[in-house]
């Protein structure tokens, strides 16, 4: 499949700038917690179970890694992880937190869809809002099936197909999805929002696919639910919503 138009890059570049000091404002409280977390909910990994059960020693590329709070956590768990992002201003928060936290780390200001870094350098690949949404499929997990050693673990968050299919047109931050849908399922790629940043989504076989033909076995699917008392309130979907339908999945694949 082509690709879409390279320029959705600089548009997230230019949105996610922009929300580099509100991102900066909850960076220490991210990195302080010592649990892992997944989504905006946020679903603890010792629930989830997403990620391998030992994760000391192990080489992990976080794609998209924003102010790298999860590359954070992991680096307290005893990996060795290796954040790339677009945005330097992200990038400068992330740096403040690791010195902050005394968990340095390498940091890489680039395209998660083109890590300048050697074949089969790492052993978990991971995304959690980072290049799973905001860079295109098609691009960025070919790049990380050529990071993974054989064996490696990808495990990767995206919105839910349910979330897209049912948030109006034209959605705007404050614009949560509905009940009803709104746009077709067939065919889903690329998405412009209102601010100006573009997203990407497939349908659940087209992942299956894509994730096939780049040498990967799919191991898991998580679907995550709101908690029956969550006090989180993200804007682009309402609780009561969240626990009818997912907003948010989470992929798991090895590669072969």
């Amino acid at each position: 499949m082509a690709l879409v138009n390279a320029d959705y890059l600089s548009k997230n570049l230019a949105v996610w700038q922009g929300k580099s000091v509100d991102y900066a404002t909850w960076a220490a409280g991210a990195w302080a917690s010592e649990e892992i977390t997944w989504g905006f909910w946020p679903v603890p990994e010792s629930q989830l179970r997403v990620l391998p059960e030992d994760l000391a020693g192990l080489d992990v590329i976080e794609l998209g890694c924003g102010t790298a709070y999860f590359s954070g956590w992991l680096a307290r768990r005893g990996a060795r992880p290796v954040g790339i992002d677009l945005s330097p201003a992200q990038l400068a928060t992330a740096r403040a937190m690791q010195t902050r936290f005394d968990l340095p780390f390498p940091l890489i200001e680039g395209n998660a869809e083109h890590v300048p870094l050697p074949d089969a350098s790492f052993d978990l690949a991971i995304s959690e809002y980072g290049a799973s949404i905001w860079c295109d499929p098609y691009a960025w997990v070919p790049e990380a099936a050529r990071l993974l050693r054989p064996g490696g673990t990808l495990a990767f968050l995206v919105n839910g197909l349910q979330l897209i299919l049912t948030t109006p047109l034209g959605a705007g931050d404050d614009d949560p999805a509905t009940e009803q849908l709104q746009r077709p399922s067939f065919g889903l790629h690329s998405t412009e929002w209102e601010d100006g940043s573009v997203s990407f989504t497939l349908e659940h076989g087209r992942w299956i696919r894509l994730l096939r033909e780049n040498g990967f076995e799919v191991i898991d699917l998580h679907e995550l639910q709101a908690p029956e008392h969550t006090t989180a309130t993200p804007r682009i979907v309402t609780a009561e919503w969240g626990r009818q339908w997912p907003a948010e999945e989470i992929w798991v694949a090895r590669k072969r």
